[in-house]
């Protein structure tokens, strides 16, 4: 394991979904942020793929503490969305709610510990160099991988508390299952815990069919980014992050919302490699826990949006699920022209008191 030298990472804020006036986050604030990053070497894909040597990127704030035993006891692990990194955690909406003194997460009493999953951020991933020859990965592979960084990496028996939004969220519910007594707490942002089909798949397959039917992608052999695929994967990736209330409350008109949704597409171009795009949203391809998500007995909480498209509020899951697990709770955070649709799951004012509450009732 390398660690880099502790410095301070400024929290800049990316563009929100709308520009509209709510409650503020905390301003931007001078994380004290240690990185590093962790060879797995000789690591076996469920796809039968294998690669010599996996670098996984992390931060971390705060510090370790020890228990009697010399086990860590207070690790605090948040997995990231899709297409994003640990580094997002950063922003005032979420870092500048929780980390702070007397707030939820504050990092004087916990290790806080972001990582970068294979394929995003930091981490080895197919613009490395591979393109489309890097292996298959799934989500089991990425929670196997998860699991030897905080273990065998981190040295970790126990987390306080393991959280995740959207693709973290599901990650979430695996890491229930295929690591139980892991984590004292689970707190799942943003996703279900069943197969991911009907529209949450067929949004996901037309980034991708978008992005292989540019002439221009080659196969994956391109020597520039397929700009008329990326522009299509973007604009449908928009549109499943939509927050229908708060964009009406504040695009208007047909100028303000033209102009709003092409700076964004634009915006979001630019930073994004279409063979790594494609293996993110491939990733998904057989998560399913649903079978066995009876069998997770960590305390539990679990936050779904009423405006949000990809999880849509009328689906009968959260339901059949709380009614089976009795350390659960579920909460469905109603729709305003504040609420941020799918991306409520990084604006932590929306349900920081629920992460409170979990924290309360899983100490001991």
């Amino acid at each position: 394991m390398m660690l880099a030298l502790a410095f301070a990472l400024q929290a800049a804020a990316m563009p929100a979904p709308a520009a509209a006036p709510a409650p503020a986050a905390a301003a931007a604030t001078q994380w004290p942020v240690q990185e590093g990053d962790y060879i797995i070497r000789d690591f076996h894909f469920r796809s039968g793929e294998t690669m010599a040597e996996v670098r996984l990127h992390y931060r971390t704030l705060g510090q370790p503490h020890r228990n009697a035993q010399g086990q860590i006891d207070n690790a605090v692990v948040v997995l990231h969305a899709t297409s994003s990194s640990g580094k997002q955690f950063l922003q005032p909406r979420f870092a500048g709610e929780l980390f702070g003194p007397g707030q939820p997460l504050d990092i004087r009493k916990y290790w806080v510990i972001l990582q970068d999953d294979i394929g995003h951020g930091q981490s080895s991933k197919p613009s490395d160099g591979l393109g489309m020859k890097f292996p298959h990965y799934d989500y089991a592979d990425m929670v196997e991988l998860q699991h030897r960084l905080l273990t065998d990496g981190l040295g970790l028996a126990h987390a306080r508390l393991l959280m995740g939004t959207s693709m973290g969220c599901m990650h979430t519910f695996l890491w229930g299952e295929t690591y139980p007594g892991f984590a004292k707490a689970l707190m799942p942002l943003a996703c279900e815990p069943i197969e991911v089909a009907g529209l949450n798949r067929m949004w996901r397959q037309m980034i991708i069919d978008g992005i292989e039917h540019d002439p221009a992608w080659d196969g994956g052999h391109y020597t520039s980014e397929p700009q008329e695929g990326l522009r299509l994967a973007q604009s449908i990736f928009f549109i499943a992050g939509s927050a229908p209330i708060n964009y009406q409350a504040n695009y208007p008109t047909h100028d303000a919302a033209a102009a709003f949704v092409r700076q964004r597409v634009d915006a979001a171009i630019p930073g994004t490699d279409a063979n790594d795009m494609i293996y993110q949203f491939d990733a998904s391809r057989d998560y399913n826990p649903w079978a066995g998500v009876s069998a997770i007995t960590a305390p539990m909480m679990w936050v779904n949006s009423a405006d949000d498209f990809i999880n849509a509020r009328n689906l009968p899951y959260p339901q059949e699920v709380t009614a089976k697990m009795p350390n659960i709770r579920f909460r469905l955070i109603p729709e305003t022209a504040e609420t941020q649709g799918h991306g409520n799951h990084s604006w932590a004012k929306f349900w920081k008191a629920d992460l409170a509450d979990l924290m309360r009732r899983s100490e001991g």
